[in-house]
Formats: C-alpha cells, structure tokens, sequence
C-alpha cells in the first residue's frame, strides 16, 4: 500500500477511536440511568428501564444507524451521520451495560445497606457513598468487554457512508484489490486498539478496587510468577 492508503487507514482508525469513545460516553450515562431504574423502588421507573433495555438490546445497530441518518430527517430531525452512529452505537450498548449497572449493584451485600441505615444516610447517600463505589469495581471488567464489541461494532456504522476504519479499508482495497494488505491492515488495527481499551480500563479496574480498599487483581502473568517461585 501506498503512504497515502496507509494516512487513509490511520484517519480512518481516528473516526473508530471517536465513534467509539461517543457511543461508550452515551451508552455509559444510558447504562446507569437504566440501570439505577431497574432497581428502583418505583414500579414506572422499573417499567421504563425495562422497556430500554429489551427494545435496544434486540435492536440492530445497522437498523439504528439507518433511522437517524435516513428516517429521522423525514420526520423533521436531521443528524450528522457520525453524531448518528455515536447514538445508534450508545443506545444499543447502553442496553447491555445498564443489566451490568443492575447486576453490580445487586451484588454488594446486604449488611452494607443495614450499615449505611444505622448511620442513617438518605436513599441518595447510601447509592453515591456505599453501593455504587463498591459496585463500580464489579463493572468494570464486563464494561470492559462492552467496549470491545462497542469498537467492533462501529464497523456496521460503515453503510452510512462514515469514513472510519472499514469504510477508508474498503476504499482503499476497492482501489487497489490488495485485499490481504488491506484487511490485514485492519486486523492489526482494530486489534491494536483493542488493546488500547483493554489496558486503559484495566488500569481503572484496579484503580476502583483501591478505592474502596480492595486488593486488586494482579493479573494472570503476576499469579504464574509467583507460582514459579514457590519452592518445592
């Protein structure tokens, strides 16, 4: 490939990284409203976050990204394809981590509530101070896997003509008919990036854990090196 086909991969991989990074920002804010009303005290806010998430979950992103490029200006709404993609991507992800958002906070245990009622902390304040803190470190690895397929899936957005990885990818091979260059490009790419995700929310994860006084995973490679050294 040429440098100018390889400037095209890299600009490509730059829309990626914001679609990307739009659609986890909308998702994750989606993701704890849903997720804090399936556990609501209130029956219409349990309805509510349960209608978001079965519809959105079941939706495809490809069938999003069609109504707000091409069905929402019919109705009056005019979106730019990319701001579309971000919000067809966020809805749909937003629907599988607001279950993650649900299920964490499920998980804390409950002498942590009964703590947090002895020292007669409000509803709000025993959410912000107690349980979401602890459930937060529950998230972020599930989170992390949402923000992979959120990456692979910004692919799909391609049909509506955004110029990110895949689409610039079959530009490029369209043109030149290097198809293993091409597509191997983009292997190494999207994989890259992946990595890019996986380490930051890593580093996050481990972060969370601190805070709230938890010893935090070593990792797979600490555990077997400290395996190694243990004498026989």
């Amino acid at each position: 490939m040429s440098g100018e086909q390889v400037g095209l991969l890299v600009d490509g991989a730059l829309f990626t990284l914001w679609l990307t990074l739009g659609g986890a920002a909308i998702g994750l804010v989606l993701a704890f409203l849903a997720g804090l009303a399936r556990v609501s005290s209130s029956k219409v806010l349990r309805a509510i976050g349960f209608v978001y998430v079965e519809f959105f979950r079941g939706a495809a992103v490809l069938v999003l990204a069609f109504w707000f490029v091409y069905a929402m200006p019919m109705l009056g709404w005019q979106f730019e394809p990319v701001f579309a993609g971000m919000v067809a991507l966020g809805l749909n992800i937003g629907a599988y981590a607001a279950e993650i958002v649900r299920g964490a906070i499920q998980s804390v245990p409950v002498n942590q509530y009964e703590a947090a009622l002895a020292m007669n902390f409000s509803s709000w304040q025993r959410m912000r101070r107690v349980v979401l803190p602890q459930a937060l470190v529950a998230m972020i690895p599930p989170f992390s896997n949402n923000i992979i397929e959120l990456l692979k899936a910004s692919a799909v957005v391609s049909v509506v003509s955004i110029p990110e990885l895949a689409f610039n990818g079959q530009l490029i091979w369209s043109g030149n008919g290097q198809a293993a260059a091409v597509f191997g490009g983009l292997l190494v790419m999207y994989g890259a990036l992946a990595l890019i995700f996986t380490i930051i929310m890593r580093l996050l994860e481990r972060r969370a854990a601190r805070s709230v006084g938890r010893q935090p995973d070593p990792g797979w490679w600490t555990r077997l090196r400290r395996r190694s050294e243990v004498p026989a």
